[in-house]
């Protein structure tokens, strides 16, 4: 049985023997390992539950800013200003009390084949276990009435507002960019309710490849305005961070990593099927005579699984994945992977595992993707080592602490910087109070009796 290779959307053709595989997901959001660094310098503020209509401010010492461990990254490229955040303990990993959460979620998880299926599938649900109301506002196509007790409404819906306004939600959380997040953005504005946003597809990098690339500079003056008026952005790499970041489309304090997850439970070497591998190779013969290849088509559930660890090397020329959840997917089934050191990529195989979990060529480069690719060909217990090592790997991320984290921190901060910013709306009113009110009367309004 000849050697048999995966591979998924091809940007470089390759003369080995290759094979294509449809993944029903392309890209989540990620960083495996997350270091905390104090600064000094500034003091962020915080405010006392107490007094709803006038907030009195404490000063913190720490700082926290949140940064991936990618060696390409560091604290001076993604924060070179000094900037307030919240202080340690608004993202803590202490347990949050439920919450009602409104999710903008564009292209649908529920008819859409790429990354966002599995990502905010596996999110809402986890956010159902944790206790969490959740609302979904989608693209129309297959939208169902319920999902795991989540309530869905499509974006055709004549009512979208008044569902969110009745449903009260205390946080938005929308995905950008689309055409969606618009609405979300006015409606958490219209609510006065926090929103986050999670860059998903960088639009600025594809945009010069499939149209006019003047189109560039406009699209980067659309995600400053979208993410400047978001209290938290979430990314899926550190990569795509630090993009944002030297764009200046939103403030470093306010970037925080979605952590990569994996099912690992579906994407399992136990699913390697000698019918799948002869399946593959009657089509190959089928479709391209003389040539090593076959497109798959779409592949779901068991049968996908089965496809992953039914091959032998995962190839990623794609040089453009925000992070690349397939990538995710194989090392998950077992599978080596030689994949293009670009986007998101290297955080899921950084520099100190390559080697060990998977190669990475430089993006372009034939001749050292080829040099990286021919030795996992010809040598199956170099396959078999580093499939193992990748399994082991993925085994450490779940979709249950990737949505945890969320929940439980990056949320908290979200409204941390949702509250510093009505606090600051409040400061002229603050001093006319001072003014126009005598004291007596302005302690009265604080302890909120009147």
């Amino acid at each position: 049985m000849p050697t048999s290779l995966i591979s998924l959307n091809p940007s470089i053709s390759l003369p080995s023997s290759s094979a294509s595989a449809s993944s029903s997901s392309s890209s989540i959001v990620t960083s495996s390992r997350i270091s905390c660094f104090y600064a000094f310098r500034q003091k962020p503020i915080c405010f006392t539950p107490s007094k709803p209509r006038f907030f009195r401010y404490e000063r913190r010492i720490t700082t926290p800013i949140i940064v991936s461990s990618a060696k390409q990254v560091t604290i001076e490229e993604l924060r070179k200003d000094d900037e307030e955040g919240p202080p340690s303990q608004v993202e803590s990993e202490v347990t949050t009390k439920p919450r009602r959460i409104a999710l903008f979620v564009e292209p649908s998880p529920f008819a859409y084949v790429s990354g966002y299926k599995n990502r905010f599938q596996n999110f809402i649900k986890y956010l159902r276990e944790m206790g969490d109301e959740v609302m979904v506002i989608t693209t129309h196509e297959g939208v169902p009435q319920e999902f795991h007790g989540a309530k869905l409404v499509g974006s055709r819906s004549p009512r979208i507002i008044n569902e969110v306004k009745q449903f009260k939600p205390d946080i938005i959380h929308a995905s950008s960019p689309g055409i969606m997040v618009f609405g979300a953005l006015a409606i958490a504005k219209m609510l006065c309710v926090p929103i986050v946003m999670s860059y998903h597809t960088h639009v600025p990098v594809y945009i010069p490849r499939y149209t006019f690339s003047w189109l560039v500079k406009p699209m980067w003056l659309v995600l400053k305005f979208l993410h400047r008026a978001a209290d938290l952005t979430l990314v899926p790499s550190a990569a795509i961070a630090k993009d944002l970041r030297q764009a200046r489309v939103t403030a470093a304090n306010k970037i925080r990593l979605w952590n990569k997850g994996v099912d690992s439970e579906s994407f399992n070497p136990i699913f390697r099927s000698q019918e799948m591998r002869v399946r593959l190779t009657e089509d190959l013969e089928k479709l391209f005579v003389g040539m090593p290849a076959v497109f798959t088509g779409t592949l779901q559930g068991d049968e996908l699984s089965q496809a992953y660890a039914s091959g032998d090397v995962f190839v990623m020329p794609s040089e453009s994945e925000t992070l690349g959840l397939v990538v995710l997917e194989a090392m998950s089934s077992g599978l080596p992977v030689v994949a293009a050191r670009a986007g998101g990529i290297p955080d899921i195989i950084p520099e100190e595992q390559e080697g060990k979990t998977g190669y990475l060529y430089t993006p372009g480069d034939l001749d050292d993707c080829l040099n990286k690719l021919v030795p996992l060909l010809h040598d199956a217990k170099l396959r078999e080592n580093i499939g193992q090592a990748a399994r082991v790997e993925m085994e450490k991320f779940d979709w249950r602490a990737a949505t945890k984290m969320i929940r439980n921190q990056q949320y908290n901060a979200a409204i941390w910087f949702w509250r510093k910013k009505r606090a600051q709306l409040l400061k002229p009113v603050q001093w006319v109070s001072k003014i126009f009110f005598p004291i007596q009367r302005r302690q009265k309004l604080t302890a909120g009796e009147l």
